[in-house]
């Protein structure tokens, strides 16, 4: 969400895919080279290419700020299968992630579910170069949503209620979401779920929102705290095996780029982070239109954090 703020979406991940991979010669045109890394006053904060995101970068980087320490912002940047590297590699120094689709990267067998189990088995599985700081209360799951119509038509409640008739319905989502465990690979391990066909579309965006108002898809991957959920009556279906594990927000940190200030803050962050607060803050940004730095400053205002 961030490179002109709300340029999300598919033409987004396509300018930051294209972006990363213009490196060598003279004149990168890479937005990460002009800020590669940092040392303990300064750091370079990161974001995926979804308006939460960046919204969470956002709120990281005033933060962080106020308390003296010099900030890069690049935002946008794609989705976890780019960006991964470029925080391990120090190219960024902190990231907002979500612990369990972070560990479902990093383990496809991973069967931790609750907040402890998903950061006990992320601080095995993480490399040495990256520490994951508090997470906070608040969650955005990644979820299967269907219309209020397909609901009814189908007598959808939960995932396992896909399985007989997913032969009919196409999915729409990132493209990512294709090869991903916790995406259409662990929907038909678990669940036995066969669409009829994927659609690629973008990350939790107005494009797939678009397409499951209008039917070109028939059920789409949206995220739990995302305000177009309730604001068109769409079903989030339930996920009684939790193929969805807890998706907390959490810090991730490139050791050698962050010193005992900045996590201190970060830490101090998560603790006022709470479902509720993110989904209220969501639909400022993405509903109401608000700016991003705006919502980002009063909330740190308001909660004494700046």
């Amino acid at each position: 969400m961030r490179f002109s703020i709300r340029t999300v979406g598919a033409v987004a991940g396509v300018t930051a895919l294209m972006a990363l991979a213009a490196c060598g010669g003279g004149g990168s045109s890479n937005p990460l080279d002009a800020a590669a890394g940092g040392d303990a006053g300064s750091v370079v904060v990161g974001s995926a290419n979804f308006q939460e995101n960046v919204l969470l970068g956002e709120i990281y980087a005033q933060a962080i700020e106020a308390k003296g320490v010099k900030v890069t912002r690049q935002f946008n940047i794609g989705a976890r299968e780019i960006i991964y590297d470029q925080i391990k590699s120090g190219r960024i120094s902190i990231l907002p992630e979500y612990n369990g689709a972070l560990l479902a990267y990093l383990d496809k067998d991973a069967t931790a579910t609750s907040t402890s189990e998903v950061n006990t088995a992320l601080a095995v599985k993480l490399p040495a170069e990256l520490e994951l700081l508090n997470s906070a209360a608040a969650e955005d799951k990644d979820a299967v949503v269907v219309s209020s119509e397909t609901a009814a038509k189908y007598k959808l409640k939960t995932l396992g209620d896909l399985g007989p008739v997913a032969k009919d319905l196409v999915l729409g989502g990132p493209p990512e979401f294709k090869t991903r465990n916790q995406g259409v690979v662990g929907l038909a391990s678990a669940y036995g779920i066969q669409f009829k066909e994927f659609k690629s579309l973008d990350t939790a965006g107005p494009i797939t929102v678009a397409a499951l108002k209008k039917g070109d898809v028939q059920a789409a991957n949206l995220f739990t705290t995302d305000p177009a959920v309730p604001e068109n009556g769409f079903v989030v279906l339930e996920d009684p095996k939790n193929l969805f594990s807890s998706q907390n927000v959490t810090p991730l940190v490139n050791k050698a780029k962050v010193n005992d200030t900045v996590r201190g803050v970060l830490n101090a962050l998560s603790a006022k982070l709470d479902t509720t607060t993110l989904a209220a803050l969501d639909k400022k940004v993405q509903s109401d239109k608000q700016d991003v730095e705006a919502v980002a400053k009063a909330w740190l205002k308001e909660q004494g954090l700046v």
